[in-house]
């Protein structure tokens, strides 16, 4: 679907009586969709940090099936992991920590399935209205999560449907975002642009954290109700600046420009013109690529959205340097594992255009990630500083592949010349059906007809 000018950009040209340049676009597009899809992670990250307001009394976690002689240290108690408040019921009861998993894996579960169709409806409707959808919708259901708090409302049911509801607008974040920086972008510079772009995830999570921690003392419910808010509103702004493609301000047919060059200039000229069509589940499963690099996301993936969710627990229920950590100071600790993800995705794309190599750089980051994890899990109690370092090495190598393939890896196997193969195979069989239909025409008409053979 064609792609309409935001109201927002029809005014600014309207006041300033000519167009926006094509870098003026870029720029827009990039801030917008960074803002956009760090509202997304902030909005996503609060759980994590009021987990542990929820339920403040779980003990013996982590360590417990650890040997002897790896010297870990020793597992706290109940006694020894005392707190102040009570927690919330139904979270605070004895299988409190897995009712908020199940919460977790509900949102996850509606999430995945979401993503997979946003990915179709994108390919067919204007993706800055679909992008606003979702972003008005998930604060709307992020603040009615914490409404729960001023409700007094103790159902487990009501925060799971809640959740539901709000992994559903979340899955028309990524599919959206990335869809419109590829409309953009050639692939010239494509994986150092996009992993400093691809930091939204990390500053979405560093900032939800944060400001999710500072309102604690508020009360549980102002951590969801304030990033509700926010991502309700930058979806406003995206409706009224974000341009989703280049047809949307005129510009498709003046692409000249050396970022845009692969994708302004058309694959073949003096040639029937086809429809483009969205391509099909199993077409993308045989461009190159697509499989392998899917695999390798899953576990990266695998392994951020455990410290995406349960991080700040965990720092929160482990003695650190024998002393435990309150609810706020882990949430803001936590924060360190985002940072090195910064740094990760931005190495990670620079070298993987440096050497021209994707899938080398996600592989090495990946197995430099495993020792990482294991040093992190056995020293990381030791003394804040050891904690500190260990999550800000694990955060890079975790994030470093995971922000190259779901960035520069994903648009370039968007482009992949495989694509062009099928779209060539389309033109060509319209081509030859426009052909016949005009020969069946003159014959139906009494007109001599030439062979069908050629064509």
């Amino acid at each position: 679907m064609r792609s309409t000018k935001p109201p927002g950009i029809h005014l600014f040209e309207c006041c300033q009586g000519s167009p926006l340049s094509l870098k003026t676009c870029q720029a827009l597009v990039l801030v917008l969709t960074f803002f956009s899809y760090s509202s997304y992670h902030a909005a996503r990250k609060t759980t994590s940090v009021v987990k542990g307001v929820l339920d403040p009394k779980t003990s013996n976690l982590g360590l417990l099936h650890w040997p002897r002689c790896l010297n870990i240290g020793k597992l706290h108690t109940g006694e020894s992991n005392m707190v102040l408040y009570g927690g919330w019921a139904p979270f605070d009861s004895r299988n409190g920590t897995a009712l908020l998993g199940d919460i977790d894996l509900a949102f996850l579960a509606i999430y995945a399935i979401g993503m997979f169709f946003v990915g179709h409806i994108g390919d067919r409707v204007d993706l800055r209205i679909l992008l606003t959808i979702g972003m008005i919708g998930t604060g709307l259901f992020t603040a009615a999560f914490g409404a729960g708090y001023w409700l007094n409302i103790h159902s487990f049911y009501y925060f799971l449907g809640i959740q539901l509801i709000a992994g559903l607008f979340q899955s028309t974040g990524w599919p959206s975002v990335v869809a419109v920086v590829g409309n953009w972008f050639g692939k010239k510079r494509r994986g150092l642009i996009m992993g400093i772009w691809n930091a939204h995830t990390s500053v979405g999570n560093i900032s939800g954290s944060l400001i999710a921690a500072a309102l604690l003392k508020f009360g549980w419910g102002w951590s969801f109700v304030v990033p509700g808010v926010m991502i309700a509103l930058v979806g406003l702004i995206v409706f009224l600046f974000l341009p989703a493609g280049p047809e949307a301000i005129g510009e498709d047919d003046h692409l000249k420009d050396s970022s845009k060059s692969e994708i302004g200039i058309p694959l073949l000229e003096g040639r029937t013109e086809v429809t483009e069509k969205p391509v099909g589940f199993v077409e993308a499963l045989r461009i190159p690529g697509v499989v392998p690099f899917a695999l390798c996301l899953f576990f990266c993936k695998l392994v951020a959205y455990t410290f995406l969710y349960w991080l700040p627990f965990y720092i929160s229920h482990t003695a650190v340097g024998g002393k435990y950590l309150s609810d706020s100071t882990a949430g803001a600790l936590s924060t360190l594992f985002d940072l090195g993800g910064v740094i990760g995705g931005i190495l990670a794309g620079h070298i993987s255009d440096r050497l021209d190599a994707r899938a080398l750089t996600a592989a090495s980051f990946t197995f430099a990630a495993i020792p990482a994890l294991f040093f992190y899990r056995i020293y990381g109690s030791i003394s804040l500083y050891w904690i500190i370092i260990l999550m800000f090495i694990t955060g890079m190598l975790v994030n470093g592949p995971y922000a190259l393939i779901t960035t520069a890896v994903s648009a370039d196997l968007g482009t992949h010349s495989s694509l062009r193969g099928l779209l060539l195979s389309r033109l060509v069989i319209a081509e030859v059906s426009a052909k016949l239909e005009s020969q069946r025409s003159a014959a139906a008409a009494g007109l001599p007809v030439s062979s069908v053979e050629e064509a």
